[in-house]
């Protein structure tokens, strides 16, 4: 019996201390931010992120190349291609086209015309412009940003995908 009065009377006092302390009015909080002036939203258009990127819908690797139209005439399965799941893309992965090489990261957050995608250090406008990836069967599909197909790949072999760009270049996403 002796405890529990001592254990009523310890959670008494601490339960009348944190009372005390809050309605003191000597408060120890910090003071409140004052308001962030804020400037009217504007229309009109707004200038690329990249001032090197290509105009929407622009997929060329080689300027001087004719483009592909991926979408209509798609890059025709190899023998060997391998069946790939969503989950097989995931995380970075090196990216090598007409000697252009850097990385790709590969999410699951979906996007317009698939999943999040984005490239790290690329130099050709087309690769540098990936936004998307999707799965088409077995084929692997890189977007740009508006949704125009940069390239079609296929697994060839664990942690390997092959295949074609727009412009007609060889690529590889491997790891």
């Amino acid at each position: 019996m002796m405890r529990a009065g001592k254990f009523v009377l310890i959670v008494g006092l601490v339960v009348l201390t944190a009372a005390c302390q809050r309605f003191s009015g000597n408060r120890n909080y910090a003071a409140p931010l004052p308001a962030t002036p804020t400037t009217p939203v504007g229309t009109g258009t707004l200038d690329p992120l990249d001032p090197n990127a290509p105009p929407p819908g622009t997929t060329l690797t080689d300027p001087n190349a004719a483009p592909t139209d991926l979408a209509s005439n798609p890059v025709a399965a190899p023998s060997d291609a391998k069946e790939v799941g969503r989950t097989d893309l995931l995380g970075g992965w090196k990216l090598s086209s007409s000697g252009d090489s850097c990385m790709a990261f590969m999410t699951l957050t979906t996007w317009s015309g698939g999943y999040r995608a984005n490239t790290r250090g690329c130099a050709t406008p087309a690769l540098s412009g990936i936004s998307a990836w999707d799965l088409n069967g077995n084929q692997v599909v890189l977007k740009d940003g508006s949704g125009a197909i940069v390239a079609q790949l296929y697994s060839s072999s664990p942690g390997q995908f092959n295949g074609q760009t727009s412009s007609g270049s060889a690529i590889s996403l491997f790891r």
